[in-house]
């Protein structure tokens, strides 16, 4: 388990939480937007800039070095994610983008008369890319439906618009602004029933708690370096038969084996090492509370129960002080017996005051958080909050029940 003490020793490997103003520390709770990193990210990225710069495949020192460090980062990558095979891992510069390229490559094998699945409850990249391709080639697209009271899917909408006509279903494991989580695992089967390819948006779950992708059957999975305490890159995986069979947009001179194939231009090297280094914290953290761990994988999974068990605990203060403000509304899972069902990232909003207004005011006080519709567009829309959004509290392992007694404080005085 999490104890105070090891949180302590975790906030003291990341710098920016040093920070204060007005003579206070700072609050972060922007974590969903991009989440702070340990010191070992920034080392490992400024090492590989001073040491090993230099392109792949090259046969002199730095190269093979290069090489060395972006091939331990898929196979660390790969751990991460619960995946058997690094080199069904790539990178690049962020999930939309891996999203776009991968849709492009789908939509091809898509004909007339198919259709796609996407939700209403997901961030857009999880949602236009697919729809974009789908538009390109004449196919239809099925949006699944939300229930409003409590931000989750609409399964039964989901089952009855899943059919032998569906050629992909795409639906997050997590809601970035209501923090809801999907039962990914039975989607993907019901997916793959119905004869469905399934990609999972993990972007927003990957700080929270385990993935697995071979427990979940899915067929692709995306996230983000920078959203689990690394930097600026994009990670996706896929099965090997349709990384290989699928036409990927490459340059000719490109290898045509995976990852490869997949991975267009020279890649962000100094930001892979830091993603590897990333991985690394966590699986130091995971041998800090599972000492019995006997490999990476079962450390990162310890690391990762212990997290939304700890995180559990955090957000259920939150929400209950804000519960017992009138002006204040919480949009999603509130009840403690469902803590299972979503991650620590709550959206609110105010009767009186707006969104902009509110985040105006906390920042003032020293608590980042932010304001809008964070992508997850088709959901603000279904809910009618645009154009102003909501408030969104992220609360990671690295912030403290002290933290969030100060927030609910802050909030109050609003």
């Amino acid at each position: 388990m999490l104890t105070d003490a090891i949180v302590e020793e975790c906030r003291g490997q990341f710098p920016a939480l040093v920070r204060a103003q007005d003579g206070r520390p700072v609050v972060y709770l922007d974590g969903p937007s991009g989440s702070q990193v340990p010191q070992r990210v920034i080392d490992a990225i400024a090492a590989y800039l001073s040491n090993t710069n230099a392109n792949r495949h090259g046969r002199f020192a730095t190269s093979r070095e290069s090489d060395a460090i972006l091939d331990a980062a898929h196979g660390a990558v790969a751990d991460l994610l619960g995946a058997d095979d690094p080199q069904c891992v790539w990178f690049g510069p962020n999930m939309t983008s891996l999203a776009f390229a991968l849709s492009r490559a789908l939509g091809r094998t898509w004909r007339a008369g198919d259709r796609i699945l996407v939700t209403r409850l997901d961030h857009d990249a999880n949602v236009t890319p697919w729809v974009r391709a789908a538009r390109d080639v004449g196919v239809e697209v099925d949006h699944v439906a939300i229930r409003p009271d409590d931000c989750t899917l609409d399964l039964d909408d989901l089952a009855s618009k899943l059919t032998d006509r569906t050629r992909l279903t795409a639906v997050g494991c997590a809601s970035n602004l209501a923090g809801t989580v999907n039962p990914v695992g039975e989607i993907c089967r019901l997916a793959r029933q119905a004869g469905s390819l399934s990609f999972l948006d993990a972007v927003h779950y990957a700080p929270h708690a385990p993935m697995d992708v071979a427990a979940w059957g899915c067929d692709f999975l995306g996230c983000s370096s920078y959203k689990f305490f690394g930097p600026h890159v994009g990670v996706m995986w896929g099965r090997r038969d349709l990384l290989e069979e699928l036409d990927a947009y490459k340059v000719r001179p490109a290898p045509d084996s995976v990852p490869e194939r997949w991975m267009t231009g020279t890649q962000n090297h100094e930001g892979i090492a830091g993603t590897h280094a990333a991985v690394g914290y966590l699986e130091d953290l995971g041998r800090r509370v599972a000492p019995e761990s006997a490999d990476r994988r079962a450390a990162l999974r310890g690391a990762m129960d212990a997290i939304t068990a700890y995180e559990a605990d955090l957000v259920r203060l939150l929400i209950e002080g804000l519960l017992e403000m009138p002006a204040i509304r919480v949009h999603g899972i509130t009840e403690p017996n469902r803590a299972a069902e979503r991650v620590p990232t709550v959206s609110i909003t105010h009767r009186d005051l707006s969104p902009q207004e509110m985040a105006e005011r906390l920042g003032r006080a020293g608590i980042f958080v932010c304001d809008g519709n964070f992508y997850a567009l088709p959901l603000t829309e279904a809910l009618g909050l645009e154009p102003d959004g909501l408030i969104r509290l992220g609360l990671l392992h690295y912030n403290t029940r002290a933290e969030v007694e100060r927030v609910l404080d802050e909030i109050r005085r609003l």
